[in-house]
């Protein structure tokens, strides 16, 4: 049976069918949107986003229903996240999180004064230049920051408990990183007053890593510290391949490297204080003022020790170290 349909009908019909997407792009527009703004990658952080997603629904929005995510990743080119940053201002999101240190923080601080941004920053968020105060951070910028850089100085002291006769220290640093400055001042400090020889190794790309760790062999290292950084959280499965391969005992500043199958990590709970991002992103789109909401800081660091690891590198964990474990990996 042949359909006949007339000019009109015809044109009615096409009319209606070119609408269909712009009504779906209207209903979409309807939902604020958050941007996140990540130097990190999609694989490496979508734990962490499922976690920003429960704050969110504790806030009583969800996605899809009446929020809208829009992902920017800069997979470790620190250099990309001020275009990214410029994407979502000129998308005109409601609310920008960032994620992966201080640097996508501040470009997005850059790009915006009026757009309300939550960071997950990783040092003190007044020396590294974000806000003012930490009750009141004032503008348009609020957060939580885990002080992931500030225990440098106690990783170092906690490798030497590991590693007490160790003549040879080597630490793993990301130069390219914009706190490195600080991060290596405060290490290098550190070590002068432990008392302790440390030799610093420079990575900034995947093949860095790689002759870094050549170099450890070279140098019969007998101990290494991976310095906080995002970039090394991105590459945690070639760096803890490495350290195993190369039976380097190794200290790391978050939880997952030790999980991984690194061998200690030393840090606060990165989960708790991702779900305050999605706390904070939706009691702002509630009305609230960011900057009103004062920053969050850890108040417990976990130290995690993977006892497997440990048995395979033939490396036995000091007994008064492991007694202080938070979690023991077997």
């Amino acid at each position: 049976m042949t359909l006949c349909i007339g000019r009109r009908e015809f044109i009615t019909l096409l009319s209606g069918a070119a609408a269909w997407p712009l009504a779906a792009s209207a209903q979409q527009r309807a939902f604020p949107v958050i941007g996140v703004l990540s130097s990190r990658s999609p694989a490496v952080d979508t734990a962490l986003i499922a976690v920003i997603r429960q704050g969110l629904i504790e806030t009583g929005f969800v996605e899809g229903q009446n929020v809208a995510l829009d992902y920017r990743w800069a997979e470790g080119r620190y250099d990309r996240l001020a275009g990214l940053a410029a994407d979502l201002v000129r998308r005109q999101v409601a609310v920008i999180i960032t994620m992966g240190g201080e640097a996508p923080a501040l470009a997005a601080k850059a790009a915006s004064a009026s757009i309300p941004i939550v960071f997950a920053g990783g040092t003190d968020p007044i020396r590294s230049g974000i806000v003012t105060s930490v009750q009141r951070p004032g503008g348009n910028i609020t957060g939580v920051s885990t002080l992931i850089f500030e225990l440098e100085p106690k990783r170092l002291g906690l490798l030497g408990e590991l590693r007490p006769h160790a003549r040879t220290t080597a630490v793993l640093v990301n130069p390219n990183y914009f706190y490195a400055e600080n991060q290596l001042s405060d290490i290098q400090t550190a070590a002068r007053n432990l008392g302790q020889e440390i030799t610093i190794l420079n990575a900034s790309t995947i093949s860095d890593i790689d002759a870094a760790f050549a170099r450890l062999v070279q140098m019969h290292a007998d101990a290494l510290l991976v310095a906080a950084d995002p970039f090394f959280f991105d590459r945690t499965a070639q760096v803890v391949v490495l350290a195993a391969r190369h039976a380097i005992p190794t200290l790391f500043s978050r939880r997952e490297f030790a999980a991984a199958g690194g061998l200690v990590s030393y840090g606060a709970n990165v989960n708790d204080s991702y779900r305050l991002i999605g706390v904070y992103a939706g009691r702002i789109l509630k009305g609230e003022k960011p900057g009103d909401l004062p920053i969050q800081l850890p108040t417990k660091f976990e130290l995690v020790i993977n006892l497997s690891t440990a048995k395979a590198l033939g490396f036995e964990v000091p007994p008064p170290v492991l007694a202080r474990a938070d979690e023991v990996i077997e």
